[in-house]
């Protein structure tokens, strides 16, 4: 990982307007103020429980939403209002995988125009040329060449994955955005598909922001970790600081929450959380985590505590640290 910051995000926000009771609308506060650094070369993983907005966050990211608030620069220049060719010019750059390759493949379509599709929409070879780049990523991904005139519905689930990585990397991209990659595929394929992604980082210089909600693979392959609660980052670390010596009561029960084998020398204590998330329609006053926090004070229900930098480079977002 170097020190070049690829990505930069500062006080992104992205809210949506939906439908509540009697035909009122209400604003849903996906992600609600999140200034990060991502480095060139690094993975960085974020995590969090499922609505927390983490896949809105990622897709923030690569503008597949117009921003709410903030402001989002690629290399140093601001994208956050790209429109047009230099939105498709952006988009080159930057890619995405995503969680079910089930659902994010056109069913009606041969492996081979899916993996030739980005240079057609791009303009870029002839159609000789495109179907020997289809072969070469196939190559790429360790994925045999004869499922080039099959459909999706003729592969299985990790073939189809690895298609999907195939058509992020086509047009040599920067910056990859893997929205759980692994999280549908089954427990033996998955170690294969983080190994590819591990690979394909090494030779292309890839950098990764790898969200999921499995902390397990996370500390695997991330070198540092987002923690996400009702749109807000509340700690960002070094991945081994997190599973060591996390500071946020909200980072504690997730790390709490990881399977162990029984007697394999960790000392774990299972940390209950009370109550639900609440909605990011309404989140609570004060530090959204108050309501299902232990420790929680009358400061904490009133005043948004701030991510503020504890040591260097472990920053949190608590009052009572």
């Amino acid at each position: 990982m170097s020190e070049e910051i690829l990505l930069k995000a500062e006080d992104v926000k992205q809210y949506f307007s939906v439908k509540k009771d009697k035909g009122k609308r209400a604003t849903l506060k996906a992600v609600d103020g999140i200034t990060i650094d991502i480095y060139k070369g690094e993975t960085f993983g974020l995590v969090g429980e499922s609505g927390c907005g983490k896949s809105t966050l990622g897709k923030v990211f690569l503008r597949l939403y117009p921003l709410t608030g903030g402001k989002i620069e690629f290399k140093g220049e601001d994208i956050s209002h790209h429109k047009g060719k230099a939105l498709k010019e952006f988009r080159m750059k930057t890619q995405m995988i995503f969680q079910d390759p089930s659902s994010c493949l056109n069913p009606r379509r041969k492996i081979k125009d899916i993996l030739t599709e980005p240079y057609v929409i791009h303009k870029m070879y002839d159609k000789a040329e495109r179907e020997h780049k289809a072969k070469e990523l196939c190559d790429m991904v360790g994925l045999s060449r004869i499922y080039l005139d099959r459909y999706p519905h003729e592969m299985s689930g990790g073939q189809k994955q690895r298609v999907g990585i195939a058509r992020a990397i086509a047009l040599n991209p920067e910056l990859i955005v893997c929205d759980e990659p692994v999280s549908a595929l089954d427990v033996s394929i998955q170690a294969q598909v983080i190994n590819l992604l591990e690979d394909l980082q090494e030779k292309f210089n890839l950098t990764y922001i790898f969200i999921s909600h499995n902390l397990s693979v996370v500390k695997h392959c991330c070198q540092r970790i987002g923690v996400m609660y009702l749109g807000r980052i509340v700690e960002l670390a070094p991945s081994d600081r997190i599973y060591e010596n996390a500071l946020h009561p909200y980072t504690k029960a997730l790390i709490s929450a990881i399977p162990t084998i029984e007697n394999d020398g960790e000392d774990r204590e299972r940390i209950m959380l009370s109550g639900d998330l609440p909605s990011p329609i309404n989140p609570p006053s004060g530090c959204a985590f108050h309501t299902r926090c232990p420790y929680a004070t009358e400061r904490c229900r009133t005043e948004r505590p701030e991510l503020k930098e504890t040591e260097q480079g472990h920053f949190a977002a608590c009052h009572n640290i």
